[in-house]
């Protein structure tokens, strides 16, 4: 499925798509009374773009960069605007992370310098 394609009330969505945009956390209140924390990403693929809250550990997991997979999702709409979620029964998992990571091996480092 495209992001193109999505609309809003259309359930068991598979997308892949990378994150081009991350909000900072923020911690609300769930209708439960749980305390938990939230980030907004904006997912985006030949298609288009398209919303999505971060909830709990996933907020930390995914950067700016990542190609990410979201199974069995559900698009909402928020003001508005469609935004897709995970819900309680889909997954968001990491399909390739972004290399902007690149600060722990130095092409200059060798071995032979130890021996």
């Amino acid at each position: 499925m495209q992001i193109n394609e999505l609309k809003a009330g259309a359930s068991n969505v598979t997308i892949k798509a990378k994150v081009v945009q991350k909000g900072e956390p923020r911690e609300v209140v769930t209708k439960y009374g749980k305390r938990v924390s939230v980030a907004d990403v904006v997912l985006e693929d030949g298609t288009g773009k398209i919303n999505m809250s971060l909830w709990g550990d996933d907020i930390n997991s995914i950067s700016v960069g990542d190609t990410v997979e979201v199974a069995n999702g559900y698009v909402g709409e928020f003001r508005g605007t469609p935004q897709l979620s995970t819900g309680k029964f889909g997954k968001i998992k990491i399909v390739e992370k972004s290399d902007s990571s690149g600060e722990e091996e130095s092409p200059e480092q060798s071995d032979t310098e130890y021996e």
